[in-house]
């Protein structure tokens, strides 16, 4: 047994989860340790798309350019096609990721950044090695065991897997971010919501070159339908590209109510070939496993000193690619808090705005991966697939000049065109609006949705949202919004008339001990509005005020200057903080 030693937070897990939030606490000056029982960080690609929030996310903490320069970039993302082979007929496509020129107008309005993808493989390691660069420490081939905590703290009992010695880590707060299984989550007994194994899928991992099936339609997704094929798992076979056009991670179903397939080089070369529909081309086969498709999600994230983020609190098939942009949120969401608590500018009751914000994300985002999964039952019964399909439909029956023919097609068209919940959801992916002691209610009711909530964002400031973004000047710099905020401290956004906001801002920042940046939006001020977009996206006058957390979400509002503005921000940080 070694001697324990001491850090403000232990994070336990190195993935999407625990990387980000080493590396948010350490670009906020926090201490921290992570660990990890592998000797590295992933060795497969499975998660991949990563969405405008978290791209947003990583240009906050200033490596956006490292993001996009090692992920695909959003142009080849999109054309998503259906098939029988990826050599067979080609019986349907979907543009995807925003990708459609509609929709690529919806993205381009809501951040400064797009989506992109980012396999696991390349993700952790920007995220890891970033965190230990600005100070945290990181601890490979060490085992989390056992925790007990405190009023103080928690001690976590771990394992070298080297040496095998075990010894403690004495933590303030600890993070559980062990994934789907999490030991950290059943150890402090989270309550959970769901079921785990509902379906079983495969993952083969390969190289070779398919450009010649796929150059002409670049997309990360390839989704096969073979009648009578065991499609399982996420609904249909999926040819999913790693790196274009030569490395690739194939899903394949098989049934959750047998044993596990031991999947061999002949079974996965010959699954391969099967689903590309050409026996010829050579296979490089790099790895193979098994996993369960879950419908789990927690009612609780936190215990004590305790908090679980990442797959530990919500377990999805990967639909709609919200598993590690969720998982990452997750991070930032808690990491400022935890970061405001440890230096004594916030109550330790802010950290229950954690649960009070996250735990319905948990659970929206796991409902709508699984309803996008059984979603695929559409198409294959307008493919003739399933036993309620009409008599006699095949795949090639939807080619017959017939009254029958006709109703096929336009099934098929709609069943597709359903699947838009998947693959362009930006709702989903931007529009979380939280209701927490974090916000501070303006009495105005939430702003209804004027198209669906879950295609599309909704920019408002109605307090509890994200920031809209729009461009602004600051000289001959164009920023966005999003650039204005964050970076670990609260912001004051007001306008012409405004400036007592300012002053404000500013005596209630010395009487807390809090940084607080504070900016006047408008002409010949440091920021200006010279597109006029920032006036449409406010909703409050010029001599409003808008107060912005670090993690860009609207924390008080205001429509009118009043008699005492430092007393309203004196109160409405107060009730923020829990001071």
């Amino acid at each position: 047994m070694t001697d324990s030693f001491e850090t403000d937070v232990l994070i336990v897990g190195t993935g999407p989860a625990g990387g980000a939030a080493s590396l948010f606490l350490s670009s906020y000056g926090v201490d921290n340790v992570v660990l990890t029982r592998y000797r590295w960080t992933a060795n497969t690609p499975r998660a991949h798309i990563t969405n405008q929030r978290t791209v947003e996310l990583m240009r906050d903490m200033g490596i956006e350019d490292q993001i996009t320069d090692k992920g695909t970039e959003h142009a080849l993302m999109g054309q998503t096609a259906f098939c029988t082979s990826l050599a067979g007929e080609e019986i349907g496509r979907i543009r995807t990721w925003g990708t459609h020129p509609r929709r690529l107008a919806d993205y381009t309005e809501a951040s400064p950044t797009l989506p992109c993808d980012l396999p696991q493989t390349l993700f952790e390691p920007i995220l890891v090695s970033t965190a230990a660069s600005r100070g945290a420490r990181v601890r490979f081939d060490t085992e989390y065991l056992s925790l007990e905590q405190d009023a103080d703290g928690v001690t976590a009992h771990v394992r070298d897997r080297l040496s095998g010695s075990e010894y403690d880590i004495r933590a303030k707060y600890l993070i559980g971010a062990d994934g789907g299984r999490s030991k950290v989550a059943q150890d402090i007994g989270l309550p959970m919501a769901g079921q785990m194994d509902v379906e079983g899928s495969m993952n083969i991992v390969f190289e070779a070159d398919l450009s010649k099936y796929v150059a002409h339609r670049p997309s990360v997704l390839y989704w096969v339908l073979q009648p009578g094929a065991q499609i399982g798992g996420i609904g249909a076979g999926l040819i999913r590209m790693v790196r274009p056009w030569n490395e690739w991670l194939i899903v394949w179903g098989y049934d959750i109510n047998q044993p596990p397939p031991v999947v061999d080089e002949a079974m996965a070369t010959e699954i391969v070939h099967n689903l590309v529909g050409d026996d010829t081309i050579d296979v490089k086969l790099k790895g193979t496993s098994v996993w369960s498709v879950n419908h789990m999600y927690a009612e609780q994230a936190s215990v004590g000193r305790v908090f679980c983020m990442g797959d530990a609190i919500h377990r999805h098939p990967p639909s709609n690619g919200l598993g590690s942009n969720t998982s990452i949120q997750d991070a930032y969401n808690l990491a400022w808090k935890l970061s405001l608590v440890l230096k004594g500018q916030a109550a330790p009751s802010l950290l229950a705005s954690y649960d009070e914000e996250r735990v319905p994300i948990a659970r929206q985002i796991v409902e709508r991966a699984n309803k996008s999964r059984t979603q695929f039952g559409q198409i294959f019964r307008a493919l003739g697939m399933t036993p309620d399909a009409p008599a006699g439909r095949t795949i090639e029956s939807r080619k017959d000049d017939t009254p029958e023919g006709v109703a096929q097609r336009n099934e098929l068209r709609e069943a597709i065109e359903l699947k838009d919940y998947e693959f362009n959801a930006h709702g989903v992916e931007l529009g979380q609006r939280y209701a927490s002691s974090a916000v501070v209610p303006d009495g105005t009711a939430e702003p209804a949705y004027e198209r669906d909530a879950e295609l599309y964002y909704h920019p408002t400031t109605w307090p509890g949202a994200r920031i809209p973004h729009c461009w602004l000047t600051r000289g001959s710099e164009t920023v966005s919004t999003l650039d204005v905020v964050g970076k670990g401290r609260f912001t004051v956004l007001t306008g012409i008339g405004g400036e007592s906001w300012v002053k404000a801002a500013q005596a209630v920042s010395e009487s807390l001990g809090l940084p607080i940046e504070a900016a006047v939006v408008g002409p010949g001020r440091e920021l200006e509005d010279l597109y006029g977009d920032w006036a449409r996206l406010r909703e409050i006058p010029d001599n409003g005020c808008l107060v912005v957390r670090p993690d860009a979400h609207i924390a008080f509002r205001s429509s009118e200057l009043p008699e005492d503005p430092t007393e309203t921000l004196r109160q409405a940080f107060g009730a923020i903080l829990g001071r």
